[in-house]
């Protein structure tokens, strides 16, 4: 054993954050930190969000749904984490969780607030009728991915993706706990891609669109830059089906929205309408607006 090994004391006790990316986002408390109402647009949905796998989930589904000819337009605001705006009292009261994304519908006669990204996922599939089959085996099925989704991407992201990427050290035990279950759900993947085009079976579908900014993405080489530390290529019927979706023109307008980071002619901190992909992508309007 190591001389520093851990011992945890009686009753753990919080410390101000002391190291590691994104470290300072997070606390043991929830609530508001500060009041802060949220911006409102002019569609009848309001998505608060950021271009993280979970963030992207649902911009990729209301560009889907856009380009299927439904009337979702949508409004999405950048939450930038962090400097702490998913703590202010209005994106609270959407989301007591203080997680991106939120959204609010109101299209009805009173505002919903919708949070947590399945949840998302499955209120617009419903409203509109699309990419969630409406009964029987194929529905139960999509529903099954887009769970096993929800309880596996923690273990790549907050396990895997902290220990590997984020943590302020390299620690071999943590890394290989959670390397060895992110090889153990790509290979889960793996076998149910096979001879099928989309994880549910025929159908594209609410669980792509919650798997792919996860999984798709990090088989892509979008994701911790571990690419060949997981021997992704080994995962044949992962890599297709994620160059499969990846190509689709609604998944790639889905990652610019509410994005921050890398190419500018890919970041669009904002959007408000389709012709924000031509006109106010960071390239155009410069890094200071």
């Amino acid at each position: 054993m190591s001389d520093d090994t851990y011992t945890p004391p009686e009753v753990w006790t919080w410390k101000e954050p002391s190291g590691g990316k994104f470290a300072a986002i997070n606390r043991p408390v929830a609530g508001p930190t500060h009041d802060k109402d949220l911006p409102v647009g002019r569609h009848p949905f309001q998505l608060y969000s950021l271009a993280t796998p979970n963030g992207v989930k649902v911009t990729v589904m209301f560009e889907e749904l856009l380009a299927a000819g439904h009337d979702a337009e949508y409004d999405a605001w950048k939450i930038d984490i962090g400097e702490g705006e998913q703590f202010s009292s209005g994106f609270v009261a959407v989301n007591p969780n203080s997680k991106i994304p939120a959204l609010v519908d109101r299209s009805g006669e009173a505002p919903v607030r919708v949070f947590e990204s399945g949840s998302i996922l499955m209120h617009l599939a419903e409203k509109f009728g699309a990419f969630l089959p409406a009964s029987g085996p194929a529905r139960t099925e999509t529903i099954n991915w887009l769970m096993w989704q929800m309880g596996s991407a923690p273990y790549l992201g907050g396990g895997f993706g902290h220990f590997y990427a984020y943590a302020p050290e390299k620690w071999k035990y943590p890394i290989d706990r959670f390397t060895m279950e992110v090889k153990r759900q790509l290979d889960v993947l793996n076998r149910e891609l096979a001879g099928k085009p989309f994880i549910a079976g025929d159908h594209y579908s609410i669980a792509d669109m919650a798997i792919w900014p996860w999984y798709g993405q990090l088989c892509v080489g979008r994701l911790y830059d571990a690419g060949t530390f997981l021997d992704v290529k080994s995962y044949r019927n992962v890599m297709a089906w994620a160059e499969k979706i990846d190509a689709r023109a609604a998944v790639q307008r889905g990652r610019m929205v509410n994005r921050t980071f890398g190419e500018p002619h890919l970041q669009l901190h904002e959007r408000h309408s389709a012709e924000d992909f031509d006109t106010k992508t960071q390239d155009k309007i410069g890094e200071s607006a």
